[in-house]
């Protein structure tokens, strides 16, 4: 924490704020499965040790006159085991008396749910590894006391908001997009969502990208493409669908900051001609990386940020301004038909590699979302809906079983 222990939020943490609800209650999870059976007392330990090393998430979040701010808490954390709804709401305005985080546990899995505003899936993928690999030490009695589990990076590093640090006043403003073609009909009641945990061999899907020589990324985007496709009616064929891919900024910048810190970057189809999975995989990697370029991350980034630092806008009370981004991020979202997040292969420490079966991930949302990640061979996705119509999802499956992919998919259950 930094030595006036409290910062104002980043920019991305003013949209989850204006934003949240009890759908979607704009927190991500995080999820780590071990091979044996979870100890809630070591857990709790190993949790304690963690925030001792990483306090950057001990914060309660209050409400200024012109944004919100994160102010030092030294509220304990307690290890729960797991009751409630994946990706709980952990923030509401008026009411923050309580940590914005929480680790629970439910036979073998540790989870860590994380109200978005305070950092995005690599910081939080980065404090539940740590907190995984002092939870192996206790468990095994400090026989990986000696793995480096900290980055090095100093507490102001780690805190520091690197949208402002890496500002240039001189960047461009991005082209707007279209309104996309939304999948789902209607939405599940009592602002429910449905999670959806879809697991497959990673040397059943790689190759097929290869083969057509595309990324996976691009590959799974074109199949959720044309599994949209199939949810279309006719006359909304003419909307573009398009997918939104979270893009780590620390992959351009030279950033190590444990809070908020991506992109979004958009590519779209318009279905207004047959086309097969190989060339829209094909068209999706090329737009994908037309859009990646340094030059193209570095403006959009600038452009995101220009509004901030338009005086005009700093001296609008917070009351005035939160409807306003609220509005707009409602509207940005109507152009976005289903996010993507690719968080990666993961990586733990090659002597805790024995001792952890899979990682998973999910993010609360009011669209159709994927996360996206791959461990020890096997690729999993976390799917959220808000929506009681699964057809995207069964059309998504099909494709993948009809090519001898072999799929495992799990679901919470929903009150209809």
């Amino acid at each position: 924490m930094n030595q006036n222990n409290w910062y104002q939020v980043d920019n991305v943490a003013k949209v989850f704020l204006a934003t949240c609800g009890n759908r979607d209650t704009r927190t991500l999870r995080v999820s780590c499965t071990l091979t044996t059976a979870i100890d809630p007392a070591l857990l709790q330990e190993a949790l304690l040790e963690t925030i001792h090393i990483r306090p950057q998430f001990q914060v309660r979040i209050r409400r200024g006159i012109f944004w919100h701010y994160m102010e030092e808490t030294h509220i304990t954390p307690v290890v729960k085991e797991e009751t409630g709804r994946v990706c709980p709401r952990l923030y509401a305005p008026g009411r923050s008396k309580n940590l914005h985080y929480q680790v629970s546990y439910y036979g073998k899995r540790i989870n860590l749910d994380l109200f978005h505003a305070l950092s995005d899936g690599t910081g939080a993928l980065e404090f539940l590894n740590l907190l995984v690999a002092n939870y192996l030490n206790l468990v095994h009695k400090d026989k990986f006391a000696s793995i480096v589990t900290n980055s090095g990076a100093s507490a102001d590093d780690l805190t520091e908001d690197s949208f402002k640090q890496f500002y240039n006043k001189d960047g461009k403003a991005q082209a707007p997009l279209k309104k996309a073609y939304h999948p789902g009909g209607l939405r599940l009641p009592y602002d429910q969502l449905q999670f959806f945990e879809i697991q497959m061999p990673v040397d059943q899907m790689l190759p097929k990208a290869k083969a057509i020589g595309v990324s996976l990324t691009s590959y799974l985007g074109a199949l959720f493409m044309m599994a949209i496709k199939e949810d279309m009616p006719s006359l909304a064929k003419k909307q573009p669908v398009t997918i939104s891919m979270p893009v780590n900024l620390r992959n351009y910048y030279p950033s190590n900051t444990s809070r908020n810190f991506f992109n979004n970057v958009n590519v779209s189809h318009i279905f207004d001609a047959d086309i097969t999975v190989e060339e829209l995989a094909k068209e999706f990697d090329a737009r994908l990386k037309d859009n990646l370029t340094p030059e193209k991350i570095m403006a959009q980034m600038d452009s995101y940020e220009h509004m901030e630092n338009v005086m005009a806008v700093k001296a609008v009370p917070l009351f005035i301004k939160q409807p306003v981004v609220k509005y707009c991020s409602r509207a940005q979202d109507k152009n976005v038909s289903m996010v993507l997040s690719n968080l990666g292969v993961q990586k733990p420490a090659e002597a805790l590699q024995p001792y952890i079966e899979n990682y998973s991930a999910f993010c609360s949302s009011s669209n159709l979302f994927s996360t996206v990640s791959s461990y020890n061979g096997v690729l999993t996705l976390g799917v959220t809906s808000p929506y009681s119509n699964t057809g995207v999802l069964k059309d998504f499956v099909r494709n993948l079983t009809s090519q001898g992919v072999e799929i495992k998919v799990y679901a919470t259950e929903v009150i209809r």
